[in-house]
């Protein structure tokens, strides 16, 4: 065990305010002598499950928390002249309880508390949300320490011991933090000290790191700049290179603080009592409608081999055979209600005339074809279930279900009143800082010609689909841009600062297709919160991280050429009369394969 820890760290995904990424975060912790790191990122918990599983591959004890924003009132006050400024709070989760009640926390801040920018939670609420939760008062931020500042002591001890109060004794830390750089940090730190004296309220060092090294704070500023529409001439900006906000070692953070030896040893104190174990990659399904007295299993048997003379009038061994082998695998792997939600799914979709179908691997499932999720018979196309699923396939199921694409809300309407509102979300994900668009950015914020960062953008060349270009290959690449990288002073800083910025998170957004449906509310698993400027409802955590959670994505694409094959219908219906089943068309039609080897595709 180190003799410090680093308990306010900030990644990535404190959006345009941090620039260290989880996994160089947590193994350059390793390096210098770490056994334990807090993530605490700004209101959210976006990066907590991937910090999480790299802590435990590099052997290094996670902390999951988050820095909280306090409303001066109630959080569901908005007034911005009363309401406008914040307080900070550090909130670590101790147990599995803490850690659930940091979702919770997390998700009321952003769903009820939302305001000005920020997810904020109010005092009360954190009161019903505290038990698990160990507490730092947060930077120059915080309540106690804004009333420091100001010099009002009686009132910083008695909002300290409200906050003792809320979370127990013993786990409410008043926050010494190394920035001496910092106006007044220095002036409020001294008076930390004393308030722990008298009030017998413990202290704590923490550092707030945004950053790896030394050199990135000019990055760090960069990115402030972006978030905030300024220059690095603008007057109104903090500069931040003046304050170091790297993660330095133990020995050079103990260096300054050996006068209070208590607030050293207490990071390692709340590290050791840090406990939580998250169950990971163990799934929950809907939960589905079921025949009383019948199991998932049982009921999707059922159905089958109910519905499968529908589709073999003659259903002869080798049918019942393939049948009891899938719903063997099926069920050995516990995957059974999935089936029934998607089936449910995709009749709802064509009783109400909206054009699906579905893609990929699930087309070899017999199961899938007679309960209508699959249009192909796998049994005349000779398709292997195994490709689809097998017992020896880690990862769970994947049915890509796709939408004629104006109505593809419908059906998340559909599962969300099936289901419950708060069961049912989509997917966050996270637009990054790409190549070309860090180096118009960065360029933006250091006051350079338009035209010379476009010059230098379009040297840079465009990635494949999966394969994103890099700065760093496009100078390996790209000539005439590493011509310009050794001979432009200008150049060479901007690429530089935008490489340092390249790949960090800059805005949430909505993943295309992905929708989870947990059977218990969604923040038994993960946190949620609203898109940017919309009502709907998002997991906090990405694509792998949600299903790492425990809840499964189920794809609902939309698709336009659903909606073109829809109105097509609609169109030939209203002209000849004739209504086109477009789910049961002949594949044996002379006069459609004769059209296709004339060319005749357009259109089609």
């Amino acid at each position: 065990m180190s003799d410090f820890v680093h308990l306010h760290t900030h990644s990535h995904y404190s959006l345009l305010d941090g620039v260290a990424k989880i996994k160089p975060l947590v193994k350059a912790a390793k390096e210098r002598g770490f056994s334990a790191l807090a993530l605490t990122d700004n209101g959210s918990m976006y990066g907590a499950i991937e910090f999480y599983q790299v802590c435990k591959n590099e052997g290094i004890k996670p902390i999951l928390g988050f820095k909280a924003y306090v409303a001066p009132r109630r959080m569901e006050d908005k007034d911005f002249e009363k309401d406008k400024h914040v307080f900070t709070l550090i909130l670590l989760a101790e147990t599995l309880d803490g850690y659930k009640n940091l979702i919770q926390l997390s998700s009321k801040g952003h769903l009820d508390g939302f305001f000005n920018g920020k997810p904020r939670i109010d005092k009360e609420t954190i009161r019903q949300h505290a038990n698990g939760v160990v507490a730092l008062s947060g930077d120059i931020d915080g309540e106690v320490q804004q009333l420091l500042k100001s010099n009002d002591i009686a009132k910083a001890t008695i909002v300290a011991k409200e906050y003792e109060d809320i979370f127990g004794k013993n786990n409410f830390f008043l926050e010494l933090q190394d920035h001496p750089a910092i106006e007044g940090q220095i002036d409020v730190n001294t008076k930390l000290i004393q308030l722990s004296e008298d009030a017998g309220i413990p202290k704590v060092v923490t550092r707030d790191v945004h950053y790896l090294h030394t050199d990135d704070a000019e990055a760090q500023g960069v990115l402030r700049c972006i978030s905030e529409g300024w220059t690095v001439y603008d007057t109104q900006r903090e500069n931040f290179q003046h304050v170091d906000r790297s993660l330095n070692t133990a020995a050079d953070i103990i260096s300054r603080f050996r006068h209070v030896p208590d607030a050293i040893e207490n990071t390692v104190k709340i590290s050791e009592r840090v406990s939580v174990d998250i169950s990971l990659n163990d799934w929950h399904f809907a939960d589905v409608d079921l025949p009383p007295g019948k199991s998932a299993d049982e009921h999707l048997r059922d159905e089958a081999l109910c519905l499968a003379p529908d589709f073999y009038p003659n259903m002869g061994k080798e049918i019942e055979d393939r049948i009891e082998y899938e719903l063997d695998i099926i069920k050995t792997k516990g995957y059974s209600p999935y089936f029934i939600c998607i089936a449910d799914v995709v009749r709802y979709a064509k009783a109400n005339g909206i054009v699906e179908s579905t893609r990929g691997s699930a087309a070899g499932s017999l199961v899938s074809y007679i309960l209508g999720i699959t249009t192909v018979d796998p049994i005349r196309f000779r398709l292997p279930f195994e490709r689809f699923l097998n017992p020896f396939r880690p990862s769970p199921p994947d049915i890509d279900t796709d939408f004629a694409d104006d109505r593809r809300d419908e059906m998340i309407a559909y599962v969300t009143e099936k289901y419950g509102v708060d069961k049912v979300a989509q997917i966050i994900t996270f637009g990054t800082m790409a190549a070309r668009a860090s180096v118009r950015d960065v360029g933006r914020v250091l006051g350079f010609s338009y035209s010379m960062c476009d010059q230098v953008a379009k040297l840079v060349p465009q990635g494949a689909q999966g394969f994103p270009m890099t700065l760093e290959r496009a100078l390996k690449e790209e000539p005439d841009l590493k011509k310009l990288y050794d001979s432009n002073e200008d150049v060479k800083r901007l690429l530089e600062l935008a490489q340092k910025v390249e790949g960090c998170a800059r805005h949430t957004s909505i993943h295309a297709a992905g929708v989870v449906i947990s059977p218990t509310p969604l923040t038994d698993f993960a946190p949620i919160q609203r898109e940017t400027g919309g009502e709907r409802i998002l997991t906090q955590y990405s694509m792998y991280d949600i299903e790492a959670a425990g809840v499964l994505k189920n794809d609902f694409l939309g698709i336009r050429n659903l909606s073109i094959l829809g109105k097509s219908v609609e169109i030939v219906e209203k002209t000849t009369g004739e209504r086109v089943d477009i789910y049961n068309l002949p594949l044996d039609d002379v006069n459609t394969f004769e059209m296709i080897s004339r060319v005749e595709t357009m259109g089609v």
